[in-house]
């Protein structure tokens, strides 16, 4: 399967991995990346420059192919360029950028030999995004799981949109997690996909709770919510008690100060480390009505470009008996 995507990135199939805070590890970077795919760690959990070091050298002693990392630049206010000099001198394979403006990462690994990635919601963030020269961008569509645009856009229509309006390759995220949402994104004129939620539910995701995983399984595509929509920054979240609470809350009137604790870091960790669910919030897009097991990621990922080729060979046979007619 070759794309732009894959020529870029060097890798066999157009699957990259989510950045995944808290949850991405070595182990799972490592399994998508030997699996065909593009895995990534994320600075968000690792937060100091030797920790983030030796994460990717464990990274490159599970795998020798290439991989990423992710920096959420918004959780940093700004302190981020230590960690960032780490993997210009590490010399990444590839850096995305989401949570912020990603001029600053742009500009420095500008001649650097590094592919970047930028995660967009909209086509005029995609466009700034070509402008400061990313190699490729991801949009992700209202279905994601965490944090979401907040034009409420879904991944069909907004794929199309920003196809339409950029040069450079375009990954669709946001309700994928099967051969079909790859094919229906390539169909989409998207050079390949991202993926989140469905790379928890795998047996290399060790550092998420079995109670989080359970949960993913048995919950199906309205068993999500959105929160801090009205604080600017909406994120999708499995719907617990605790998710309503905050929602609640929200609807009457709380402020970002009022709510920090509820939906800070933290809390995140408390659901998906602790598997608590009374007390913290767990990220899960849509797609969670199409997770039926907890395979391995070279299972999950080969069974995804089997249904993408048996679903190719339907849309040919579908075509073809109209040219023939």
């Amino acid at each position: 399967m070759k794309t732009k995507v894959t020529d870029i990135f060097g890798i066999k199939y157009p699957i990259i991995q989510g950045g995944l805070a808290y949850l991405g590890y070595a182990e799972l970077a490592s399994a998508v990346s030997n699996a065909g795919g593009l895995g990534q760690i994320t600075t968000a959990t690792l937060r100091t420059p030797e920790n983030f070091r030796s994460e990717i050298r464990k990274v490159r002693k599970l795998t020798d192919k290439p991989f990423g990392v992710n920096f959420a630049i918004a959780k940093y206010n700004g302190q981020y360029e230590e960690l960032l000099e780490v993997a210009i001198e590490e010399q990444v394979p590839a850096i995305s950028i989401t949570g912020g403006n990603p001029q600053p990462v742009l500009k420095r690994v500008n001649g650097e030999n590094i592919k970047t990635l930028v995660l967009v919601s909209g086509v005029r963030h995609a466009q700034k995004a070509e402008q400061f020269g990313a190699d490729a961008i991801m949009a992700v569509g209202q279905e994601g799981g965490g944090h979401i645009g907040r034009d409420d856009i879904g991944t069909m229509v907004l794929i199309p949109r920003i196809v339409d309006h950029v040069s450079i390759p375009i990954l669709a995220a946001g309700g994928i997690g099967d051969g079909r949402g790859l094919l229906a994104a390539i169909s989409l004129g998207a050079e390949g996909i991202v993926m989140g939620t469905r790379f928890i539910a795998t047996q290399e995701c060790v550092h998420a709770n079995e109670k989080y995983k359970s949960a993913l399984l048995q919950a199906n595509e309205t068993d999500t919510v959105i929160i801090k929509k009205t604080l600017g920054a909406p994120g999708r979240v499995l719907k617990t008690n605790y998710a309503l609470d905050i929602i609640e809350r929200e609807s009457k009137g709380a402020t970002y100060e009022n709510l920090k604790d509820m939906i800070s870091g933290k809390s995140n960790c408390r659901y998906i480390y602790d598997g608590n669910a009374e007390e913290g919030i767990g990220w899960a897009g849509q797609i969670i009505g199409l997770i039926n097991n907890i395979p391995t990621v070279q299972e999950l990922i080969s069974e995804m470009i089997q249904t993408a080729n048996q679903g190719m060979e339907r849309m040919e046979s579908i075509i073809g008996r109209r040219v023939d007619s």
